[in-house]
Formats: structure tokens, sequence, C-alpha cells
């Protein structure tokens, strides 16, 4: 049988919460609704969604604040919903931890795209998909990657990323020294081929490495940046 899909929508704006959840129950999804911080943050922490839409600029707790309380709680990917004008907010949203953001006023269909991809793509639902007869384990120096668990460890210590930063991180170990440019990355990883930003994969890099150093400095210094190219997994780092 296969898993309903249950999505939170966050946004003090009634009329842009019935316009996402129309267009997101077409596709089957179970649509739950908050209109202020402090109810989205009760409702994802108590409830397990598969992704959560979720406004910036809101009454009680704005979206940066239910994101990184939620963070130290759970993985739930997260797409952040914001006004143009407000783009170090959106860095700052991925510095706690969104997977993505789409910029207001935006296309419904493409909230769905989105959606789409996070869901393709997050460690929850892959997670529910996995072959318990087989272990799929990336072991590197100083760094493991446990696809089946979606576990990694770094010099035998357990690194806490979000879907993304791992989704990510597991991308560039599958295909050491091999440079990849930021298109290419936001093609594979968030499945964006005609819209995205490139700063995005930037920021999750810097986030990504934050946290690996913050366990292990070998680890965090596999992952290189190739001026004027991409990046790489360098997988001979000593």
């Amino acid at each position: 049988m296969e898993q309903e899909v249950k999505i939170l929508i966050v946004d003090d704006e009634d009329r842009i919460r019935r316009l996402l959840k129309m267009y997101l129950e077409r596709e089957n999804y179970i649509i739950d609704e908050a209109a202020d911080g402090e109810e989205a943050l009760e409702m994802a922490i108590t409830n397990e969604y598969h992704c959560i839409l979720l406004d910036l600029m809101m009454p009680k707790k704005d979206g940066i604040e239910v994101c990184k309380e939620l963070r130290e709680e759970k993985a739930t990917p997260i797409i952040m919903l914001t006004a143009k004008g407000e783009e170090a907010n959106r860095v700052q949203g991925f510095e706690v931890g969104a997977d993505d953001y789409i910029v207001k006023p935006f296309s419904p269909r493409e909230v769905v795209l989105r959606v789409k991809a996070v869901l393709r793509r997050s460690s929850q639902t892959s997670f529910l998909q996995t072959d318990p007869t087989a272990r799929d384990i990336i072991v590197y120096p100083h760094l493991s990657i446990d696809h089946d668990a979606h576990r990694v460890t770094a010099d035998g210590k357990e690194v806490n990323l979000t879907p993304k930063e791992y989704e990510l991180l597991h991308f560039l170990a599958k295909s050491p020294d091999k440079v990849f440019d930021r298109e290419h990355l936001l093609k594979e990883v968030w499945q964006y081929e005609f819209f995205g930003d490139l700063r995005t994969v930037d920021t999750h890099i810097k986030r990504l490495r934050e946290k690996l150093n913050r366990v292990s400095e070998k680890a965090a210094g596999m992952i290189v940046t190739v001026w004027g190219v991409g990046y790489k997994f360098e997988a001979g780092n000593e």
C-alpha cells in the first residue's frame, strides 16, 4: 500500500493557504494548515510530515525561528516562502536548516514541482523505500555514509545533517575526485533544470563543511572548492 504524503502549509494569509492546499490536494497529498509560527512548530513536532511549506514573515514566531527550533528535533524537509527583497533572510533560512525557498509572488505549479523534488530526494521517503537485504555504505578515511540508514559518521562520531545536506554529501561522495559545477548539482540534488539560485549550493556546502568540521577537520577538508568551476569530494585528503 502506498504511503500517504502529509504536508504542512504555514502562512498567516488565508488566501495563500487555500491556494496552495487546492493545488497540492490535486496531487492527493494530505494537507494540514497553520496560521502562525507557534501553532506551526507545535504541529510539526507532534506530527510526522513529509514536507513543510513555511512562510518567513509570520506573527508570534517567524519562519527563521520555527525552522531553527524544529531542526533541534527533526529533519523534516522545509521549503521557505519569502517575499522579494528578503535575500538576507533567505540566506539565514538556509543557515538554520531550510532545504529550499520560493519567492512570492509564485506560481502554484512551481510550488508543486518544488514539493515533488523535495519528496523525491528527501531522506525520509528514501529511507522508507530501502531494501533491508542490502547495505549501501560508502567508507573513506575519516568519513562513512550509511545510505540505508541515512547516517553519516566522521571519525566515529555521528553528524546530524538535514535531508538536503545529506543528499549533497552523498552525491559528491559517490563520485570521488570528480568536479561538479553548481548548475549540475542543482539539477541532480535539487532536481532543478529551469529555476534555482546557484547560491543555494554555496550555502549548503558552507553549512555541510561547518557541521563536519565540528566533528572532524579531516572529513570537512574532503569537500573541496575548485575555484571558477564548482565542488568535488577529494577521497585522498589526509
